[in-house]
């Protein structure tokens, strides 16, 4: 990258979309989101996505660009980020790359040049024979790296990944062990306890204000329970539930387990990475970015 661009990085329910939000309107900036479900129309309260009226606070980009029904995947994604980045610097504004998908955000800031690989029908098949802990002992010995990434449960994506390292020969490309100086990497991060309240209390919300109901319009609108529980843990448990495999307060309570065990092996991932400036505070925050826009 030749311009300067800032990212927010870190595990589930840290919060930040809202500081995205703040530090993109203080220092004239657009918010590119990193996540790997936002992307789709339909599902919003199961992906976090930030409201309509945080929206019009400052512009948002890759939100809603397909439909759940369609694949979207990491090319996908870095071809659209720097479409948008080229757009926002145009404007004179600085590009504010947040989210928590790890491998959408490596893979535009480190510029990984992935391995173009169409889909495989008759290897697809017979992965799907496999259980889900097989696939991702499979893709454990295939890449270990992607493994410590990816949601071991979801059985689409262990399947794309083996499928790109058995048909191209090769893994994922690493990271590189230095920054660009176009790029400032800022990293939220809480300790366990305040991240465990962070995200029960976000369940409870989201369930509060529709989240089961978001699920059921999805499927009503053709997805099956299967391509579902692709998307995620939240749309997993909830799947799970409309099926009957588990109680209401199963759902609820599982669901705050996995997702606070995901989170954990998030930052477990993101610890590693020595080029993160960890903050506390949106002060601590401004003032990082005030000194990487000098330069």
């Amino acid at each position: 990258m030749k311009e300067k661009v800032i990212v927010i990085i870190g595990p589930t329910a840290v919060g930040k979309s809202t500081l995205g939000i703040k530090l993109a309107k203080k220092f004239r900036g657009e918010i590119i989101s990193a996540d790997s479900r936002q992307v789709y129309k339909g599902m919003d309260l199961g992906t976090g996505k930030v409201t309509k009226a945080e929206q019009k606070l400052v512009p948002h980009h890759l939100l809603d660009v397909t439909t759940p029904k369609r694949q979207f995947t990491v090319a996908h994604f870095t071809k659209l980020a720097k479409v948008a980045i080229k757009k926002i610097i145009n404007k004179n504004k600085i590009p504010f790359v947040v989210g928590g998908t790890a491998f959408y955000i490596y893979s535009l800031i480190d510029d990984l040049k992935l391995p173009e690989v169409k889909p495989n029908l008759k290897l697809r098949k017979s992965l799907e024979k496999k259980s889900t802990e097989e696939l991702f002992i499979i893709l454990k010995n295939l890449d270990p790296r992607r493994a410590k990434t990816i949601d071991r449960n979801n059985r689409v994506r262990l399947i794309r990944a083996i499928e790109i390292n058995i048909v191209s020969g090769k893994p994922v490309p690493q990271k590189k062990l230095t920054l660009s100086n176009h790029v400032l990497l800022l990293g939220i991060k809480k300790d366990p306890v305040k991240l465990r309240e962070l995200i029960n209390k976000r369940v409870d919300e989201r369930i509060k204000v529709g989240m089961i109901n978001e699920v059921k319009r999805l499927k009503k609108s053709g997805l099956s329970f299967k391509k579902l529980d692709s998307f995620g843990l939240e749309y997993r448990f909830i799947s799970h539930h409309l099926q009957g495999k588990l109680s209401f307060d199963d759902m609820i309570r599982n669901l705050k387990t996995a997702i606070y065990q995901f989170a954990k092996r998030q930052m477990t991932w993101f610890k590693k990475d020595q080029r993160i400036n960890w903050i506390k505070s949106e002060a601590e925050a401004s003032k990082l970015i005030q000194a990487f826009l000098k330069k």
